[in-house]
């Protein structure tokens, strides 16, 4: 990102939330927050619930019982467009962009809910955000490289000018120096722009470099929170999410 961006941040309270796709929850009782200027991460083996945990809040999943507040708004299993208006921005781990559209075309179907006058100002400002994609906004999405897929799947949610952040799994698939890159330069940037970031991510020692707060699911609940600095002093959780031995949770590197 290279252009000022200021964004209007709103607070996240999910309170005991349980949630699943039919039969037995997938997560239960589970209880998060994120703050304006927060980036907070949720960590956690394959399968511990942390993607159905994003989908319960963004109403894709239904949440069987629980509440999702963003700011004073009460948006538990509100329709994922109503979320969207309450200026939660949610970017998924798969499906994140429209690879059968240009880059200018992805940007213009994520100001699907702005008058149209408003979309092409918006445009412009995803591009001073994000200069790269200045010059490719003629080309398909599915020509683009892992982190420039990235980076329009964040300027699409952009134009909505969110106060609030879902990210999953953001750095899936890429080169760790790609992904350290994307963590520390624009994941960080949100929340010092005023944003509420929430981010699933498996690059544990990657993502506590940039948080604040750190969630550790497993087996569909929480089993440990707190800062990077606590986390990293508990053995369990340097021996199950930083490779154990000492010194691991002091420098990020790319290993999930």
């Amino acid at each position: 990102m290279s252009a000022e961006l200021t964004l209007h941040g709103i607070s996240l309270a999910a309170r005991d939330v349980t949630a699943g796709y039919g039969g037995d929850p997938v997560i239960r009782d589970i209880s998060v927050s994120a703050a304006p200027g927060e980036v907070v991460s949720l960590v956690g083996p394959n399968g511990s619930g942390k993607s159905t945990l994003l989908k319960s809040l963004v109403g894709i999943v239904r949440i069987s019982s629980g509440t999702v507040r963003v700011g004073d708004q009460d948006i538990t299993n509100q329709p994922p467009e109503e979320i969207a208006r309450a200026a939660v921005g949610y970017v998924p781990q798969v499906d994140d962009v429209f690879g059968s559209l240009t880059v200018k075309e992805n940007l213009e179907m994520g100001g699907y809910l702005l008058h149209r006058r408003q979309v092409a100002e918006r445009v412009e400002r995803v591009v001073a955000i994000f200069p790269r994609l200045g010059g490719m906004l003629g080309r398909g999405a599915s020509k683009l490289s892992g982190g420039e897929r990235k980076m329009l799947a964040m300027g699409r949610v952009l134009m909505l000018d969110p106060g609030l952040f879902l990210l999953d799994e953001p750095t899936a698939n890429l080169a760790p120096k790609v992904a350290a890159e994307l963590l520390e330069e624009h994941v960080r940037r949100l929340a010092a722009s005023g944003a509420s970031v929430l981010i699933v991510e498996q690059r544990a020692r990657a993502v506590l470099a940039i948080s604040d707060r750190t969630y550790v699911l497993g087996g569909g609940e929480v089993r440990m929170e707190g800062t990077p600095a606590e986390l990293s002093g508990r053995p369990d959780f340097v021996e199950s999410f930083l490779g154990g031995g000492r010194g691991h949770a002091a420098a990020p590197s790319g290993e999930g």
